[in-house]
């Protein structure tokens, strides 16, 4: 279960990552560049950024208690949400498939090596 730890943890780390840039950075002008919109529309997407931010965060969350507290089905669950989120995005978005693969890449390689027992 090493992949499995492994790649659950980059995704837990990468949607913490991610609450850090759309609740506390947000509107700054390095995560405006980032995420490539204009001071004005950061200032109007202020309030989702931070709900989607704190979404990332619960999912990092419950990735760490799923290790803490020994329930593996916790930090599959997470993990796949995390994964069914990046193919939303994808989805909407095509042109955003490099965040998607940011999002999703370290999840479903967890998933992989999960289904895979490594």
């Amino acid at each position: 279960m090493t992949g499995f730890l492994l790649f659950s943890s980059l995704a837990a780390l990468a949607h913490a990552g991610f609450f850090t840039l759309e609740t506390v950075l947000w509107g700054t002008p390095r995560v405006n560049a980032l995420f490539r919109v204009s001071e004005a529309d950061a200032a109007k997407a202020a309030l989702f950024a931070k709900n989607q931010g704190f979404y990332n965060l619960f999912l990092a969350l419950g990735v760490a208690a799923g290790w803490v507290i020994g329930k593996p089905v916790l930090v599959v669950f997470c993990c796949a949400s995390m994964l069914g989120a990046a193919g939303a995005l994808l989805w909407t978005a095509p042109r955003l498939l490099r965040g998607a693969l940011i999002q999703g890449l370290p999840p479903a390689l967890a998933l992989l090596c999960w289904f895979l027992g490594v």
